[in-house]
């Protein structure tokens, strides 16, 4: 005597299951950080960084959102996990915009030719002052609160 045949419902669930388990297993980082980075060689506690190690100097620190040499010169950088776009507009002028466009919520993808562009729907924002350049937007970006000391960037 054979088996019963397996419910197409059943089928369809487990496929769902693996297809999610799988899909989970990959993830998505945005590109925004490498999959794997150089950990600084170990210091004394109380021992300031090495000024001449490229990975300390650039680094920002706790607490900071980014150093100003991070930051192009009539463009900007998008940090996704803080839903906050940094601009410089012009050398030592930066500017914080949210990263969450007002057409349709979407976080922008990219800074580019004095533009924050969002990829779902083709809108843009001047790096100067998040007011739009294209719709579909209406709005512009609202501004944020940033501080700038020195060459550290930091969201209060």
């Amino acid at each position: 005597m054979s088996a019963p045949p397996t419910p197409r419902r059943a089928v369809l669930v487990t496929a769902a299951s693996a297809t999610a388990a799988l899909v989970a297993g990959c993830g998505d980082d945005g590109g925004d950080t490498p999959a794997a980075t150089a950990s600084p060689a170990p210091t004394a506690p109380g021992t300031p960084p090495d000024p001449t190690d490229s990975a300390s100097a650039s680094a920002p620190a706790a607490g900071e959102l980014a150093r100003t040499a991070d930051i192009p010169s009539g463009g900007g950088k998008i940090f996704k996990e803080r839903k906050v776009v940094v601009t410089q507009p012009q050398d030592g002028e930066f500017k914080a915009f949210s990263a969450v466009c007002t057409h349709q919520g979407c976080i922008v993808a990219t800074v580019e030719d004095g533009t924050i562009n969002c990829a779902c729907h083709g809108s843009r924002f001047r790096v100067a002052d998040g007011s739009v350049a294209r719709g579909p937007a209406t709005r512009p970006l609202p501004a944020e609160q940033i501080t700038v000391t020195g060459d550290s960037i930091r969201l209060p």
